[in-house]
């Protein structure tokens, strides 16, 4: 098998994460860039799913319920931290 150099920018931070995981995985970087080109050769294309952040189902019905229990003026709010504690008995 013929091979070549790949040379990749990323920032440090994100390297020294990924690089920690792969060697939990007992994988070196240089494995698991292989895998996941040869992922992308076998479902030809990003072998994961690109979403822009919208939300799922469960979180704009949580998000809609918020906004109900917001307007509705007999749900009980606190005005500070301490307010809900004591509510809480905590």
């Amino acid at each position: 098998m013929a091979t070549t150099n790949l040379n990749i920018r990323t920032d440090k931070t994100i390297k020294e994460q990924a690089d920690q995981i792969y060697s939990e995985l007992g994988l070196s970087m240089t494995a698991a860039i292989n895998m996941f080109l040869r992922a992308t050769i076998r479902t030809n294309g990003i072998p994961f799913s690109l979403t822009l952040n919208e939300p799922n189902q469960t979180t704009i019905e949580a998000i809609e319920e918020g906004r109900r229990i917001a307007r509705d003026p007999n749900v009980k709010g606190y005005h500070s931290i301490d307010e809900l504690k004591a509510a809480l008995d905590v």
